[in-house]
């Protein structure tokens, strides 16, 4: 299970350059106006070879100052409620607000690790003027510069203890877990119950009316698997925006003890900015996936409508196309359970152990045939290949100079492998070591 840490703070503390610090991208908008991040911003970062996800809780910036208070403390109670630790930001340029302390106390009463992060300490006498911020009372206190990084290496260093180190899968046979991730209102419950053939969860086409992930043991070709529904997770009566960032959580959380994500697309409305952004989640946790457009029987077609919408959508997921695309309608069980069956080969295409043998005698003349190009007059020599025992397929190429490998070969030998073997579906991980 993946460890999950959120940043919370008032606005305009600086969650997003540390956010974007921690995953080493700028993912989310940085902008000095307070209440930018309109997003909820997620991400998995990695620290010392322990990774973990990051949740920025930017963006719950409601216009009017009276809410203000409040949507911050269900921010914050969110946080607590769903993360395994908390980061709590500061700003020392101007000292400790209403707002900090109303949010320092709940955060005091919470179970979970606490640490205190003060930010813009880029000068001595800054630091000198943060000394008022152990009136907080906590006891992890940093002090950092999230825009030149200084300081952020210890609070990483106290992060990662806390994670546990993974351990290998467990050799018990255990039934394939699927996800049904994606957006509110594609119809993930819709789905579930037209394989389960009964009403679990409340479908109506208010979106994001399913409050909670739902575990449905299910046996269909006498093969056990387990669904996991994570429909958006927004309350009826006021469709508001922290339970869309609830969602966010409750799908990451899904994603981590998923095998394989079928990823619900909306035939209509083609694949989104937030679809790409969930595709690369599951792509980076190394999880199998299926692509799936729903409610295929409302839009308009011609003859070659599929083949051509399945070449727009692969040329957006690029660079990893080869993944099972399959039109179904949840509504009207069409190709749903095609769907279960190729999310079953997926499954096993993930589990695939290639043997070294047959693993060298093909790569090997891949690599004959086309050779890693010469650098600095360097001639690239693999000399043998294995599988590394991950859960995530992931291979192993020993050659003489591994860091002369450029992407442009490293994805020509991820295609031979694909090609030689079944991975359809499934994300692959290539390494590169010294002989």
């Amino acid at each position: 299970m993946n460890y999950t840490v959120a940043i919370v703070g008032r606005p305009n503390v600086g969650k997003s350059t540390f956010f974007n610090r921690m995953l080493e991208q700028r993912k989310a908008i940085v902008d000095d106006t307070s209440g930018v991040t309109r997003d909820r911003q997620y991400g998995v970062a990695e620290w010392i070879g322990k990774t973990f996800n990051v949740i920025d809780t930017g963006g719950f910036v409601p216009h009017s100052q009276d809410v203000f208070e409040r949507e911050i403390r269900k921010q914050v109670l969110i946080a607590i409620e769903e993360a395994d630790a908390i980061i709590f930001m500061c700003d020392v340029t101007t000292g400790i607000t209403n707002l900090d302390q109303a949010m320092a106390e709940i955060l005091r009463k919470s179970p979970k690790p606490v640490y205190l992060l003060i930010n813009k300490i880029d000068n001595h006498d800054r630091l000198m003027e943060a000394s008022e911020f152990y009136s907080l009372g906590f006891n992890k206190i940093f002090f950092i510069s999230s825009i030149s990084g200084t300081g952020s290496g210890e609070l990483l260093d106290e992060i990662a203890e806390l994670i546990p180190e993974d351990g290998t899968e467990p050799d018990e046979v255990q039934s394939p877990k699927f996800a049904i991730i994606g957006q509110p209102n594609v119809g993930k419950s819709s789905l579930l119950n037209a394989l389960t053939g009964q009403e679990r969860t409340i479908v109506s086409d208010i979106p994001g009316t399913t409050r909670d992930t739902i575990h449905t043991n299910y046996n269909l070709f006498n093969k056990e698997f387990i669904l996991i529904d994570t429909a958006g997770i927004r309350r009826k009566t006021k469709v508001s925006e922290d339970l869309e960032f609830y969602s966010v959580i409750r799908a990451i959380k899904a994603m981590d003890e998923a095998d394989v994500c079928l990823l619900l697309l909306d035939a209509e409305k083609g694949i989104t900015a937030q679809d790409l952004n969930i595709f690369s989640l599951v792509v980076k946790k190394g999880k199998g996936i299926v692509v799936l457009v729903n409610k295929w029987d409302l839009a308009e077609k011609e003859t070659n409508t599929a083949r051509d919408y399945e070449k727009q959508l692969k040329h957006k997921l690029a660079p990893f196309t080869d993944v099972p695309i399959i039109f179904i309608s949840a509504t009207e069980k069409t190709r749903i359970f095609k769907a279960i069956e190729i999310g079953l080969e997926v499954y096993e295409n993930r589990q695939r152990k290639i043997p070294t043998s047959k693993l060298n005698d093909i790569m090997l003349k891949a690599v004959e045939a086309y050779h890693a190009p010469v650098v600095r007059g360097n001639a690239v020599k693999i000399k043998f290949v294995t599988q590394l025992p991950t859960v995530v397929p992931s291979f192993a190429f020993f050659c003489n100079y591994p860091d002369d490998i450029k992407t442009p070969y490293k994805n020509y030998l991820e295609n031979k492998l694909r090609e030689s073997f079944q991975l359809t579906g499934v994300p692959i991980r290539i390494f590169f070591r010294k002989k």
